[in-house]
């Protein structure tokens, strides 16, 4: 089967956008919010801002930690350096040459002849490679070039050591078909391209950019750039759709995580729509920004059962009873179940196990001018053990105590912490939610101490984790 790259381009629009008014937490928020999704390659605009696009950058490339970050390049060496400069600390560094191939582009952006162009991509993408082992060449408005040159630019930068050659249909007014055609004659008139990755841009402008993608993917694409909002590209969500829906008939997947998508989708077209707001849309996550899913007394076990896989979590046909049963139970004193409430229903209903762990006492340091810690001891078979870490506050110190005592880390899927009652002594719910094995397990913790449930929370976690993989 194969695999189909996402690159999402939204930092790369909003970085070029002059009049953009999101802020700089949020851009870096957005960028760690398209990792955590595993996109396959999150693009940034240009350095050419300054001072601030390049701390941006900079930082970016210390926070994204799965996805290949992707810096476009300017027109020479020295941009190609710089760019390279911003983007080195990255565990997935790429250098992306963009340089426009049609005539009209060639003559206004580059004012350069087309020989003179064919001569600046050998000279950029070869730099390019002196530095980073991933490049990219990128031919901007491709589909309004002169073919026999296009193929020459191609070439060209394959030659130079590109990996990756995406083909712009900047002007946007091609139909599926004839994008097929044009990807097609592309493949037959460069042999070279068969062992390189080649990636499709295709504006939105007459509303088939993602039709005209997964025409290019049927003969031989492997890459498509999308956004968040989809308003020139086609959107993320679009296109992580139709894989999710008719992959498997075109043989083709993605790597994206679909678990939590809805929900982290959310957040993020919150930051780049509502971003004239004093607050951050990371400061709270809303039960509509979970995942938008409301159930009703009226719905099935069908129903409540694939809002349960939706949510990340397989599980057996006995709990998906419990699960239900419990559901039954809210949904008579509710009008609507949201994702978070089903959420805790899950996680004290189903895969109630023995526990392997259990929670003997903790203490944590913490305050504002100290490093958090945190001391646990656990009991293990009667056993005591103890784990002592530091950590960026008291609850990641907990956590990652807890892991020292495991000798295992598990992906942190989802933390929430919520009120229970009301009033100086109330309730806390934490709700915690770790993958191990591609598989999602929910633990719940309630305290009047919320360290004290979200350590609980975890542990809970943690033992149906031990429980079932033995």
């Amino acid at each position: 089967m194969k695999t189909v790259k996402i690159a999402d381009i939204t930092l790369r629009q909003i970085m070029s956008d002059k009049k953009s008014t999101i802020s700089f937490k949020n851009k870096i928020e957005l960028a760690k919010l398209l990792d955590k999704l595993r996109i396959d390659i999150v693009e940034t605009g240009m350095v050419d801002g300054g001072k601030t696009d390049e701390l941006l950058v900079r930082t970016i490339a210390l926070t994204v930690k799965h996805s290949i970050l992707s810096c476009p390049t300017g027109l020479t060496e020295d941009e190609v350096a710089k760019a390279y400069e911003c983007i080195k600390d990255a565990r997935k560094p790429r250098l992306n040459v963009r340089i426009p191939v049609s005539p009209v582009q060639m003559e206004y952006l580059c004012h350069k002849k087309p020989q003179a162009v064919v001569e600046l991509i050998s000279t950029l993408v070869k730099k390019a490679k002196e530095l980073c082992t991933d490049v990219e060449f990128t031919a901007v408005d491709a589909t309004r070039c002169e073919k026999e040159f296009l193929f020459k630019t191609i070439e060209t930068a394959i030659e130079a050591g590109a990996g990756t050659i995406t083909v712009c249909d900047t002007a946007g007014t091609m139909f599926a078909d004839e994008f097929a055609s044009f990807i097609s004659e592309i493949y037959d008139a460069v042999p070279a391209l068969k062992n390189v990755s080649l990636s499709i841009e295709a504006n939105n402008s007459i509303s088939m950019a993602s039709a005209c993608a997964f025409a290019g993917v049927k003969v031989g694409a492997d890459q498509i750039k999308t956004t968040v909002n989809g308003n020139e590209f086609p959107s993320v969500e679009s296109i992580v759709n139709i894989l999710k829906s008719r992959g498997d008939s075109c043989d083709i997947h993605t790597n994206v995580k679909t678990t939590e998508f809805r929900r982290v989708l959310a957040m993020i077209e919150s930051a780049i729509s509502d971003a004239n707001t004093s607050s951050s849309p990371f400061d709270t996550v809303t039960d509509d920004d979970h995942s938008g899913m409301a159930l009703t007394e009226g719905d099935d076990i069908a129903t409540v059962t694939k809002a349960v896989r939706e949510l990340g979590y397989d599980l057996t046909e006995n709990d998906n009873v419990s699960v239900y049963e419990a559901f039954c139970r809210v949904a008579k004193k509710k009008k609507a179940v949201s994702a978070k409430e089903l959420d805790a229903i899950v996680a004290t209903t189903a895969l109630q196990v023995p526990p392997t762990y259990k929670l003997d006492s903790y203490v944590i340091n913490s305050g504002n001018i100290i490093t958090a810690t945190a001391n646990i001891m656990m009991k293990k078979n009667g056993k005591e053990i103890t784990g002592v870490s530091a950590g960026s506050g008291p609850i990641d110190a907990a956590f990652m105590a807890i892991e020292q005592i495991v000798g295992c880390h598990y992906e942190l899927d989802d933390f929430q912490i919520q009120s229970v009652t009301e009033g100086k002594e109330a309730m806390g719910s934490a709700l915690v939610k770790l993958r191990s094995n591609g598989k999602v397990y929910a633990g719940k913790g309630v305290s009047t101490d919320i360290i004290s449930a979200s350590i609980r929370a975890y542990v809970s976690a943690l033992n149906k984790i031990v429980y079932e993989e033995g």
